[in-house]
């Protein structure tokens, strides 16, 4: 029998060029850089260069090249209306789905290659997964919370008990998601919660992250008072959201507090980003407490902490989705410098959700996402937004 030859022709390499590259790990802009893609990776990056032959070449002319942004705390199901909650509510799951999909293709168009999403409805983020329209996506599912909990309408409610949790962290084990996040406070979106609360009991925590763990699955917990996040570090978790240490009446500072999460590698999901609405300003009582959550933040950079940018795109007009583009502006207020602002939006975020041997970067052996912006972003952050071109996966976005 005579095997059949079949040959099949090499896919064309797509060489970039542009005035300038800030690669996510360096602190200083490479000049003249080349980047080489072959399909959805990155094949070669050097300053000036040759073109490879047959390659295609697209020339950005002056503008200045960056890794795709990576957002670690996004809502693809909150509408990021005046009523996200309601607006959700009112959808059935088909509906749902196809916000969620367009959420996320606003976030692509805004240079934000890959989302965590960390609370969606009955799973509905991990059918997004893995699509060519959307950015890379890291999905928690439905967070999970106490009865009445904050976000108990999303689905993820947990009885309240070693037991009960334990079975919640096996059930979004059997879904298919890839990080857990626990409510570990109360929030604002959820009449009945208060920030300031704790939701689980310090063993009732513990016993869901020694689940996650035993699975393979890390877990960041929303953490705004005190108690809450006194419980999540005893508890063992790998990362927290918002870390406000909120109270009653106003913002706390624990220097011991702040010294035990930087001292236990616990990621910091600073949740900065937001972009000006006319006749919008913030609810007084958040107003009120801004200095003194800045504060801390601040502190736990000096401290050492990883401290990375996740927005909360959904929740609000202020926080549309690919929001993320005007989170260095806060990152600097809180004592990051311009390269370190950058790094939190890139590498150092990539890190924390999991990504960092492909994401976060531009280097050989990575995913070919890049973003492409008019000016320098380490001498001007507003040029995020100045967006000239978008690359998912080595897909040009529209």
């Amino acid at each position: 029998m005579t095997k059949q030859l079949v040959v099949t022709e090499r896919r064309r390499l797509t060489a970039v060029r542009a005035a300038r590259l800030f690669d996510g790990v360096g602190s200083a802009l490479v000049a003249n850089p080349l980047v080489v893609l072959d399909g959805a990776t990155v094949l070669g990056v050097e300053s000036g260069g040759t073109v490879p032959d047959g390659a295609d070449v697209l020339d950005l002319g002056g503008a200045t090249l960056l890794p795709g942004l990576v957002d670690t705390h996004v809502h693809l199901a909150f509408d990021a209306s005046t009523e996200p909650v309601a607006r959700l509510a009112a959808r059935d799951d088909e509906q749902a789905f196809a916000a969620m999909a367009e959420a996320g293709r606003a976030s692509l168009r805004a240079g934000v290659t890959t989302v965590r999403d960390l609370g969606d409805r009955g799973y509905l983020s991990l059918g997004l997964r893995d699509r060519a329209d959307q950015p890379s996506l890291v999905a928690a599912g439905p967070p999970i919370t106490s009865p009445g909990g904050h976000c108990h309408f999303l689905g993820g409610v947990a009885e309240a008990s070693e037991a009960g949790v334990r079975a919640a962290v096996r059930e979004h084990v059997e879904r298919g998601t890839d990080v857990i996040k626990i409510m570990a406070s109360g929030g604002t979106m959820t009449p009945g919660t208060r920030q300031e609360d704790a939701q689980f009991d310090r063993d009732v925590l513990r016993a869901a992250v020694d689940e996650a763990h035993r699975h393979g699955l890390p877990v960041t917990a929303h953490a705004h008072g005190t108690p809450s996040i006194v419980d999540a570090l005893a508890a063992g978790v790998d990362g927290m959201e918002h870390v406000t240490f909120w109270t009653a009446t106003g913002v706390e500072h624990s220097e011991e507090l702040l010294r035990a999460v930087v001292d236990q590698g616990v990621a910091v999901g600073a949740t900065v980003g937001m972009v000006p609405v006319e006749g919008l300003a913030p609810p007084e009582e958040i107003a009120r407490r801004m200095p003194g959550v800045i504060g801390n933040y601040r502190r736990l950079h000096e401290l050492g902490a990883r401290v990375v940018a996740g927005t909360d795109a959904g929740i609000a007009p202020v926080k549309p989705h690919g929001v993320l583009p005007w989170a260095p502006l806060m990152l600097r207020q809180i004592g990051l410098s311009p390269a370190d602002a950058l790094r939190a939006v890139t590498s150092v975020a990539a890190g924390v959700c999991g990504l960092a041997h492909r994401k976060g970067r531009v280097a050989p052996g990575f995913d070919a996402d890049l973003l492409a912006v008019d000016g320098d972003p380490l001498a001007d952050p507003r040029a995020l937004l100045r967006v000239r071109a978008v690359c998912a996966r080595g897909t040009w976005v529209a």
